[in-house]
């Protein structure tokens, strides 16, 4: 694993692991759905700091 953390998102009354791929396709956020990112732990800062890059750089598409 990358981050050390606990890392969740929560879409309208769901609060989902953003670390099981499962999860976050259970979720079923879509495109230009709007998520609340939540990391828990030593490394929170640099999760978060990681995470808002790659969704904001488009997850690699």
């Amino acid at each position: 694993m990358l981050f050390k953390s606990q890392i969740t998102f929560r879409f309208k009354d769901t609060t989902a692991n953003a670390k099981s791929v499962l999860s976050v396709l259970g979720a079923c956020v879509k495109s230009g759905d709007e998520i609340e990112l939540i990391c828990d732990g030593v490394d929170e800062e640099e999760a978060m700091n990681f995470l808002v890059k790659e969704i904001e750089s488009g997850l690699g598409e």
